[in-house]
């Protein structure tokens, strides 16, 4: 995406800098919420939930890309119980001192969505993508942007070795497309229907110029706001995409599968609040809409 967006000549005027810092940390529909209330998580494996190893039916024929379908056997493992959070990242950040990609000299920023104007060209992503010299998980929209107050949303506008450099630092992994998918099911064995879900955090209304806010939230939520599935995970739909160690066969530049939709998925564009959808994701690329969990492939004590 950086280099479509800087192909393109993209750039950020200060009226789309206005709307940027008014759609990330301005006023809205609704109240922003600075966290929600997560049951208590206990035991040798704290904030994870272990997924049993099942045989299900993976993918879906809503896109091209998630075909055929097809039996997928997994083993069991522990999975973050929500995506990794802001406060999460940073105690990373403050114990080893790594630095982002997006905050290396040289590549200093992040593609952020910006809901766009009403004479903005809607044929084409650059009417609410950009990419933002400066942005990165600290200032997420870019600069004047902040995570104060925002410690349990999901940390975002982070790469793939960002978020394998977290998951070394926890003793830990990101999942497979595989074990993603099959966590995202469930107990269940086959793909769920497509109607848009209730209990996660999609775009109500017409993407990209109106979000209602039906489900409580106008852009990302904090973690653990809907009711989680069945194996006790949040946020496995919607709110963030998340990044899988499984890298996108065939894309150029190098890219990892994500899974999940995020808050930007609507009827109306990328109806991918499914367990079986996947995108491409630029591995070197943070984005506003894209954040992980991780994995920890050990047997119940």
């Amino acid at each position: 995406m950086k280099r479509r967006l800087i192909a393109a000549g993209v750039g950020l005027g200060v009226a789309s800098l206005a709307a940027l810092i008014w759609w990330w940390s301005g006023p809205s529909a609704v109240a922003l919420a600075s966290a929600c209330p997560l049951p208590p998580s206990t035991g040798a494996r704290a904030g994870m939930v272990f997924v049993p190893a099942r045989t299900f039916e993976m993918g879906d024929s809503v896109y091209a890309e998630e075909g055929p379908t097809r039996t997928v056997t997994t083993g069991g493992f522990w999975m973050d119980r929500t995506e990794v959070t802001n406060a999460e990242f940073a105690a990373f950040v403050k114990a080893t001192g790594y630095v982002s990609t997006a905050e290396q000299p040289g590549r200093k920023g992040a593609a952020v969505f910006v809901m766009p104007s009403g004479s903005a060209n809607l044929s084409s992503i650059t009417s609410w993508w950009r990419y933002v010299d400066g942005a990165n998980w600290r200032q997420p929209g870019g600069p004047g942007t902040s995570i104060e107050g925002r410690e349990s949303y999901p940390v975002v506008a982070i790469s793939f070795d960002d978020a394998q450099a977290y998951a070394r630092w926890k003793g830990r992994k990101l999942p497979t497309e595989e074990q993603w998918e099959r966590a995202s099911l469930g107990s269940r064995t086959t793909p769920p229907e497509h109607e848009q879900p209730r209990d996660a955090n999609t775009w109500q209304g017409i993407f990209p110029v109106v979000d209602t806010a039906e489900d409580g939230h106008a852009g990302i939520s904090p973690v653990g706001c809907f009711k989680p599935n069945d194996l006790g995970l949040y946020d496995m739909i919607g709110n963030v995409w998340e990044l899988t160690a499984t890298a996108y066969a065939g894309h150029v530049p190098k890219a990892q599968v994500i899974k999940g939709g995020s808050f930007l998925c609507a009827p109306n564009y990328c109806m991918r609040y499914r367990p079986g959808a996947r995108q491409p994701q630029e591995s070197d690329l943070g984005t506003s809409h894209v954040g992980f969990r991780t994995i920890l492939e050990e047997p119940i004590p």
